[in-house]
């Protein structure tokens, strides 16, 4: 079935953290939330709306030294406001991966295109939801030839894709799923690092009180990418507190400032001498170096040869990741801040290829945090989903929480989404803003 966009509208949400969040050389506390509403049309003339909604996050998308965070952020605000205008001019028809796709194949941005993609994610989003309940089921079940007019050899060019469609790639969907838990340059690891002005608002404090409330198991170590020392300082000394907290996985990201393979393989090597029981536990290893591929071709196969080593910025769409394949990448971060039409596109292509998924947010709270898990439950990935909205910003998801305790807090390492809806994208009638 094909349809047709209505109008759309998007609106802006401040949400500050009750803990600064680094991303890189930048630390932040703050953020802004985009929220779409867009509003579909069959040929029969029935309507229903959808909803997407993304952090825009400037640190992460969009780091420069000359502009402020101010000033990135509200260029991105600005770029959505223009890209609601854009999408109601939309004439075509047809399923929500080929308006998707096609959209984002001819928008142009004065911003960086990682931004970009993020701004334009809510909407692609949206569509996504408002398919799924203009027909009254879940999107993930329309990703097929039933509905879809493009097979996935459309968009590749690949005959090994002719008749394949995004469904071939889904795995049986889980009730539960392991979380990953993030951990930021600045986040206290214990409570001899505390100092007296962490806040006391009833929610845990340092890496320790957050394992043993959520019972976590898996966790990310945020890196600088630039100092080796403190590099790998900081995994052994969360890789002792793992060791002794009953953690099973570790995932050290360099947030894209390594300049060449022997940093990275100078701390694996010398972890897997002093520590093998630390090294044995990294599951993969995330993007260290430059997210710009076609200007930073650099051959990774000695960092893969390691540890499995996940693209994440670089993994734009399909066709980075083809050529990140090509240069020793093993596998892939999806998110959907890069709009869930290109996290399905990248991620069938990765499967075809061989390559390991994970599913990353970027800190979604609210809205934001369902059709990112959704993606993860359908996708398959090495090992469950990154959530990491529950330490920045609790509190803005409260409602939510109440209506689905176990998702928006994590308890015995994992989440849990028997809660969401079986229409859309996944979102209760009560999630929804038009209905409070």
């Amino acid at each position: 079935m094909n349809i047709r966009i209505k109008d759309c509208e998007v609106r802006f949400i401040k949400t500050p953290l009750r803990l600064p969040l680094k991303f890189g050389a930048e630390t932040i506390d703050a953020l802004t939330c985009s929220q779409v509403r867009m509003t579909v049309t069959d040929e029969q003339g029935n309507t229903a709306s959808g909803w997407g909604e993304t952090p825009l996050s400037a640190a992460w998308a969009w780091p420069s030294t000359e502009l402020s965070y101010t000033e990135r952020e509200q260029s991105m605000i600005n770029c959505c406001r223009e890209l609601a205008v854009k999408w109601s001019k939309v004439d075509s028809a047809g399923h929500p991966m080929e308006l998707g796709y096609d959209f984002s194949e001819q928008m142009e941005s004065d911003i960086p295109h990682l931004a970009a993609l993020i701004c334009n994610s809510a909407f692609d989003i949206a569509l996504h939801d408002a398919y799924g309940r203009l027909l009254g089921i879940s999107t993930f079940s329309t990703y097929n030839e039933r509905y879809m007019n493009r097979d996935l050899n459309a968009y590749f060019g690949e005959e090994v894709f002719i008749g394949k469609y995004p469904e071939d790639f889904f795995i049986v969907p889980q009730q539960n799923l392991p979380v990953w838990h993030l951990i930021g340059g600045k986040d206290l690891l214990n409570d001899a690092e505390a100092n007296g002005s962490e806040p006391c608002d009833g929610y845990p404090v340092t890496l320790t009180e957050w394992i043993r409330r959520d019972g976590l198991k898996c966790l990310k170590i945020k890196l600088t990418g630039s100092d080796p020392e403190w590099d790998y300082n900081r995994i052994l000394k969360v890789g002792e507190i793992a060791l002794q907290n009953g953690c099973h996985y570790l995932s050290p990201d360099f947030n894209c400032l390594v300049k060449s393979p022997d940093y990275v393989n100078a701390i694996l090597d010398r972890l897997m001498i002093e520590y093998p029981a630390i090294f044995g536990m990294i599951l993969y290893v995330e993007q260290p170096f430059p997210y710009e591929l076609k200007q930073n071709r650099i051959d990774v196969h000695s960092v893969s040869a390691r540890k499995p080593l996940f693209m994440d910025e670089s993994a734009h769409d399909w066709r980075h990741v083809k050529l990140g394949f090509e240069l020793g990448w093993t596998g892939v971060a999806l998110k959907t801040c890069k709009t869930l039409t290109g996290a399905l596109l990248s991620g069938c292509w990765a499967k075809s290829h061989g390559m390991t998924l994970m599913v990353q947010d970027l800190t979604n709270p609210m809205l934001a945090m369902i059709p990112h898990v959704q993606l993860a439950r359908y996708i398959g990935t090495i090992m469950g989903v990154e959530c990491n909205a529950p330490q920045f910003y609790p509190e803005v998801s409260r409602d939510y929480e109440a209506r689905h305790p176990k998702l928006y807090r994590r308890y015995d390492g994992t989440i849990d989404l028997s809660t969401l809806s079986m229409v859309g994208l996944g979102y209760l009638n009560e999630d929804l803003p038009c209905t409070k």
